[in-house]
């Protein structure tokens, strides 16, 4: 559906060298996120923190959330990291090309899990994720799903080859079923921790369980838990998420402002999940909730309220899925549906288009008729899409109660949340100074009608031999990764550390993404959400092997 509207740190030598170009002196330790002063960071996009982070804020509104990071870009962005985006105008100086967000589909085999087993009937018949998790493990080659079984009853795990067909294995947990965890639940989030040097820890869990606070727990194998710490005072519906990118743990807090947004959210960040669940009342900061451009329902004319926040590391920067209540019609669930945004620090967001990303059906009887909720990890890179899974319930016509409760797939191309569209007439993106130590250019894009060409600038817009829009090789394909070449170069390695402006000149194609590899293979070094086939860490280095699949 279109819609149309008009390695972990930054390199080291490189980081020096954006630095020096913001006139910053500063001491850099290897291995860490890039400190300033021992209070101010440096990301690895270039973007420079304030000293008071997070920033502190006991006031909630409705307005837009302010975006730093937008209204003072870095002078150079470090693109080392992920494939380069154009979900906003972050990287683009100026362009004539026509920005245009794009939604998911469902795969036709959804629901992809339903509840077939008799312990998945208690409360009410359940098989779904209510944040849960959904992860590709590399070690065994499997997608798993953990998952509500029984209406706010036990949580399960099933294990798929495919992410479609979902086997459920008899556990020892609780002997002849696959529950993994026993007795009355609200929300987990599960996470696949393939960054713990702690095999006993590989697997932790955050669980909303009516208490007061989260239960989290670790897990060498995501079956057999222990609790080892209680949180801070929360409301349920908390979840927790994590930033690689400045190696912090972040707790996604329900709080329920009654005069304004309604239900919301505070932000509590810390290197450690299990060290930083002390929190006390009142610590966790303001953060972000529903605000006034989230349309109202025209049968409820309710203002909207933020009920979920789960995130996730795609690429070069964090996705959220903002779970949207609109209000509670008498006559079926909540019609509760998914958002996406987008933060290039991690704490501010950016919702350029607060139409469904991931939507409630509007129809009696379809699986999703009500509240449609996200999973932990968010989305898996499969091929040439993004997979996300989601929870929907089918309702009882004329009551609010859930019926029965079941597991759907949406399908997104990969990196395409945002495209940069031309028509017949050739347009054209030029970037803002970026900065690079790879080789190797590559896009996603779909020129198959047209004909795309890049060349490349120095930062007085002064184009750089022999990287000519005339020497490229044009590109009449539509690939989501494809290799940009110049007669004359092997490579772009005689710019690597330098300054340089990209400019795309497009015509009958959508330009989603572009980045620079220090491999042939186009391997992204960027992150890959809860992983997918192929991949075998964290981020993407492997590239058109995993494409291949």
């Amino acid at each position: 559906m279109k819609r149309d509207l008009c390695h972990n740190v930054c390199p080291r030598a490189l980081a020096v060298v954006v630095l020096a170009a913001l006139g910053i002196v500063a001491v850099i330790a290897a291995d860490q996120p890039i400190r300033v002063t021992p209070s101010t960071e440096i990301l690895y996009n270039g973007i420079q923190l304030p000293a008071d982070w997070p920033p502190r804020s006991t006031n909630l509104t409705r307005e837009l959330m302010p975006l730093p990071y937008l209204a003072s870009p870095p002078q150079i962005i470090p693109i080392d990291i992920g494939r380069q985006l154009f979900v906003d105008d972050f990287l683009i100086a100026e362009t004539t090309l026509t920005r245009t967000y794009h939604a998911t589909e469902f795969h036709p085999a959804t629901p992809v899990l339903k509840p077939d087993k008799p312990w998945e009937q208690e409360g009410g018949p359940t098989a779904m994720p209510f944040s849960d998790g959904v992860w590709y493990d590399p070690a065994d080659r499997l997608f798993k799903m953990w998952y509500m079984a029984g209406y706010v009853r036990a949580t399960a795990y099933a294990t798929s080859k495919d992410g479609i067909h979902w086997d459920k294995p008899a556990l020892d947990v609780k002997p002849g079923t696959n529950i993994v965890l026993d007795g009355k639940r609200d929300s987990n989030v599960i996470w696949l921790d393939l960054e713990e040097k702690d095999p006993q820890r590989r697997y932790k869990l955050v669980a909303s369980d009516y208490k007061g606070g989260l239960g989290v727990c670790c897990s060498p194998d995501g079956i057999h838990w222990t609790e080892v710490v209680r949180s801070g005072p929360c409301g349920d519906r908390s979840s927790a998420f994590y930033n690689p990118f400045r190696k912090v743990w972040v707790y996604s807090l329900r709080e329920d402002l009654e005069k304004g947004v309604g239900r919301c959210r505070r932000y509590w960040e810390h290197p450690d999940l299990i060290a930083g669940a002390k929190w006390k009342a009142g610590q966790p900061t303001m953060w972000v909730g529903a605000d006034k451009l989230d349309p109202l329902r025209d049968d409820l004319k309710t203002p909207c309220q933020l009920y979920n926040l789960d995130c996730v590391a795609y690429e070069s920067l964090m996705i959220g899925l903002f779970d949207i209540w609109p209000g509670q019609p008498k006559d079926r669930p909540k019609p509760n549906y998914l958002c996406v945004g987008f933060s290039r620090d991690g704490f501010h967001w950016q919702r350029p288009d607060h139409r469904p990303f991931i939507p409630v059906s509007e129809k009696q009887g379809d699986w999703n008729w009500g509240n449609v909720q996200s999973a932990g990890g968010c989305c898996l890179v499969v091929g040439d899409q993004l997979w996300f899974y989601v929870s929907g319930r089918a309702g009882i016509p004329g009551s609010s109660k859930s019926g029965v409760c079941t597991t759907g797939l949406a399908m997104l191309r990969r990196d395409g949340f945002a495209s940069m569209d031309a028509g017949k007439q050739e347009a054209t993106l030029t970037t803002r100074p970026v900065q690079f130590r790879g080789e190797h250019l590559f896009v996603n894009a779909d020129a198959k009608a047209g004909e795309l060409r890049v060349e490349v600038l120095d930062r007085d817009g002064n184009v750089i031999k022999p990287f000519t829009r005339l020497n490229c090789t044009p590109l009449r394909a539509d690939k989501t990764l494809q290799a940009v070449k110049w007669k004359g170069a092997s490579s772009l390695s005689s710019l690597a550390g330098k300054p340089v402006q990209f400019r795309f000149h497009l015509r009958n194609g959508a330009l989603y993404a572009f980045w620079v590899s220090p491999d042939a293979n186009g391997a992204s070094h960027g992150y890959v959400a809860a992983g997918g086939p192929g991949f075998t860490s964290p981020t993407d280095t492997v590239g058109l092997a995993a494409r291949g699949r």
